[in-house]
């Protein structure tokens, strides 16, 4: 799979990507990073990307011309989609992240400033991704998070790809809680029940604690989950018992 960045300032992702998952990914092959400067791609002796807004308003925006220009250098014809990193996108998920997974190339144009020319979104870019609601200074930070939480789902990429099934959201719910060693550390002792052996018990509790965790958190993600008849009895019964605490 390739991801193929598209940034003004190349330099911030010197180094972000040499160490751990990513970087055995790309060593064996699975995933290829290419950082391209936009400024490759103007015709001008300044080399500028940017310019005024019509209008009048304070700020600069990206011209469309070399991005227009990039995108068609390095896209491929067939399984590629272009991502523009911005506040105004869809909030990045789990779904999202999944989704992306299933195109040969990914392309990322990294956001700045006040934004970019507006044809660049209506003719060129796929999505519109924003991956908090809140303002960063580009769109540089974003994409290294996408490249991250798309690579877990490239097949190879991650270990033991069973765990991508337990990873938080990855099933509608947050992760439930887990425990190492030592059985006891100052007073404080894992749950026995993940010592008994029955592992149809270690399933319910599991299950039970993530529906839990996901209740106290982030309820807005049972309100769109389809809960099976046994997530619905353990949800009332984790209710009954914080009405008793």
């Amino acid at each position: 799979m390739k991801f193929e960045i598209i940034t003004i300032f190349p330099g911030m992702f010197n180094g972000l990507f040499s160490a751990g998952v990513i970087k055995k990914a790309v060593e064996r092959g699975i995933v290829e990073i290419r950082v391209h400067d936009l400024r490759d791609y103007t015709t001008d002796k300044h080399r500028q990307v940017d310019d005024r807004p019509y209008g009048g308003l304070e700020g600069m925006v990206l011209k469309p011309e070399p991005i227009f220009r990039a995108v068609e250098g390095i896209k491929e014809p067939e399984g590629s989609v272009t991502c523009l990193l911005t506040p105004q996108g869809q909030k990045f998920d789990s779904k999202l992240a999944e989704k992306l997974a299933g195109y040969e190339q990914v392309l990322l144009i990294c956001g700045r400033y006040e934004g970019v020319d507006e044809r660049v979104i209506e003719h060129l870019v796929d999505e519109e991704i924003s991956i908090g609601d809140y303002v960063l200074t580009g769109g540089e930070l974003a994409a290294a998070v996408v490249v991250d939480a798309v690579s877990r789902f490239v097949p190879g990429v991650v270990g033991k790809e069973e765990s991508v099934k337990h990873d938080s959201f990855a099933g509608g719910l947050l992760d439930f809680p887990q425990y190492t060693r030592p059985r006891e550390f100052r007073g404080y002792r894992v749950p026995a029940v993940l010592f008994s052996g029955d592992h149809q018990k270690i399933a319910r509790w599991r299950l039970k604690k993530a529906l839990e965790k996901t209740l106290v958190r982030r309820p807005d993600l049972l309100e769109s989950r389809r809960l099976s008849s046994e997530e619905e009895e353990l949800l009332e019964e984790i209710k009954r018992e914080r009405k008793k605490s």
